[in-house]
Order: structure tokens, then sequence, then C-alpha cells
């Protein structure tokens, strides 16, 4: 049996961490931290079935777990990683401090960082891509939820040579209001979201854009850039992401469901839809699973590709548990719903 705490344990994804956990064989929480309701029940926060005490993160008693998950704010959890990794533990960090590899970029996007020495050794957690190198990791970095999709979709392409070089990739994203976290603000309060649609950073000004932009290189071999605008939807959960591309023209639709196939098609997390169908939320929501579909955009050359999943889950939590599956060597599917 696999030991687990969780720090930061009453956001949104620390939620859906003990639901995937309740239905997770392998595994026995053993602690779940909160600096706001510490010496609570989780039942006296969230009306649920969960009746562990939460503890203050100071008292974790991180050497007594396998591995720790880190549902806690940039920048603290890069320290608390430290400490998790010190204590004997391994660490799945749902946080974006070890999404990007160089040290410049994330201090440019986010702050100084409180730990750089442990960034090379931390593994970018997109499961599909980076299976092998997750598999042996003391350190995942769970990627962001706006990215995992577009990343998904993207990769056999660029990995294929088809994604036309110099072109400008266009995301354009929309997300459940889960997806600003559990704390509401005056954007996000009920108030504002409903029978409201609106967009939020857009262009090249959110976050979200440079852990994109790191991983396309990666798989293209030469910079990539992106025009990414994520929108707010007045609905819960889920992500859908539209993403214009332009491919060689010589590459068909079939071409590029089967090369989507070819690289997934023994993946039980993605789902390629055929031709004539696109991804919708309901695709995806409550389920680890992410769906990708593809029309064209009327011209020789120019595609659109249509991605949806659902934010907490294939986005945060769920991605979270497949990784862990993989550290521990146990069935990638096991808690998780396809």
């Amino acid at each position: 049996m696999i030991k687990v705490g969780i720090l930061g344990a009453t956001g949104y994804t620390g939620f859906e961490l003990l639901s995937i956990f309740a239905r997770h064989a392998e595994v026995e929480v053993s602690f779940a931290t909160s600096g706001t309701y510490a010496g609570q029940r989780y039942s006296d926060v969230y009306p649920c079935p969960y009746d562990l005490t939460l503890i203050a993160p100071e008292e974790a008693p991180l050497g007594e777990v396998d591995v720790a998950f880190l549902c806690t704010p940039h920048g603290a959890s890069a320290l608390l990683a430290k400490q998790v990794l010190d204590a004997g533990a391994r660490c799945v960090d749902l946080s974006a401090d070890f999404r990007l590899r160089d040290l410049a970029t994330y201090e440019s996007w986010y702050a100084p960082h409180p730990a750089p020495e442990l960034l090379p050794q931390a593994v970018y957690g997109l499961t599909e891509v980076y299976r092998a190198q997750i598999a042996g990791a003391e350190l995942v970095a769970n990627p962001g939820c706006y990215p995992t999709g577009p990343l998904l979709a993207l990769y056999p392409l660029l990995i294929a040579g088809a994604v036309v070089r110099g072109e400008r990739i266009i995301i354009d994203a929309k997300s459940g209001v889960s997806g600003a976290g559990a704390k509401p603000t005056v954007t996000t309060h009920f108030c504002s979201v409903h029978d409201n649609f609106s967009a939020y950073k857009p262009g090249h000004t959110h976050r979200h854009a440079p852990e994109i932009e790191q991983e396309l290189t990666a798989y293209g071999g030469q910079p990539w850039r992106v025009v990414f605008t994520p929108h707010l939807l007045p609905v819960s959960r889920g992500i859908l992401s539209t993403i214009y591309v332009s491919l060689d023209p010589a590459w068909s639709q079939a071409q590029v469901l089967e090369a989507w196939n070819v690289a997934y098609g023994q993946e039980p997390f993605v789902h390629v839809l055929p031709a004539g169908q696109l991804a919708t939320l309901a695709h995806a929501v409550n389920t680890n699973r992410c769906v990708l579909s593809v029309a064209s955009a009327g011209v020789p050359g120019e595609w659109i590709i249509v991605t949806s999943l659902d934010n907490l889950v294939k986005g945060a939590a769920g991605a979270a548990v497949q990784n862990m599956n993989v550290m521990f060597g146990l069935d990638e599917t096991l808690g998780l719903i396809a």
C-alpha cells in the first residue's frame, strides 16, 4: 500500500485527489494539510464522506509517506518540495514551480525561484510524452491545465515535421471557473460569471504561454511562438481548446488522425474522434480523458484542432495520480476514469 500525503488539501484539486484516492486500491491517505482549516474534519469543510482530520502544514509527517502531492501556491510549493525530498519521499507538484526548465524564464514570469537547485531533476509530467522519465523520477512537475490538451494534440504532428515552420500557433481556450481556484475574486464570483463569457490575459500574457512554448520547442526542435488567449466559461469545470495551425499542404485530415492514432492508440486516456466529430466538454468532464478532434479550415494546409478535458482531472489531480501510478510501477489506470 502506497502512503500519500496531500499538502493544501482543501482547494479544488485537493478535493479531487481525495475523490480519486477513495477508489484507488493501492493508496492510503496518511495526512492532508490546510493552513486555514487545521484541526477540523474534512467533512466539516466540504459536504463529503472524507472524515480525516486536517493538520497544519508544519505538522505534516513527511517522513512517513511514500509520496506527497503539493496542491499549494507557486513559490510555496518549491520550498515544500525540498522538504519532501529531504524527508525521503517522492513528490508530485501541481503548482508551476518546476514546469519551466529555464530559471530565467521562470523568474521573468513568476518571482525569484525558492529552490532553483531542484530544477534539473524535475520531470515534466505529461505522462504520454515523458512516461519513461516519470517512472524513475523523485520530483514530477504536473502540467498546467491549459497546456495539456494542445500539447497532446500537437506533439505527434511536430515530431512528424508536419507543422509549418515559422508560423504562429493560435490557441483559443475556454475553462470552467474551478480553474481559477477556490478563493473567489471579483471576476470569478458567481455574479460575474453567470450568464457571462470573458477573455483574460490575451495573446502572450498568460503564464501558461511559456510552458506551452517550452514543450513545443522540445518536440519540434526549434523555437515556437504561440498566441494563447484563455476565456472564462460560466460552467464549473472543463476546458475546450481550439487550435489554429498550419500544416504541410500535403497532409490530409486522414493523416492527422492516423498520426494521433499511432501515437495514442494504446493510451488509456487519450481519445481520438473520427472525422466529422468535434470534441465537446461533455466528452471529457469528470474523467481523466483528453479528447482530440480536427477539421479543415477550408484552405489547404490550414487546420482547426479542438481538444477537451476536465481541468480538475486530466488537467490537474487525475494527471497527478496517473504520474504517481507510473512512478510506483502500478497499473496506470488505477483510481481513474477513462
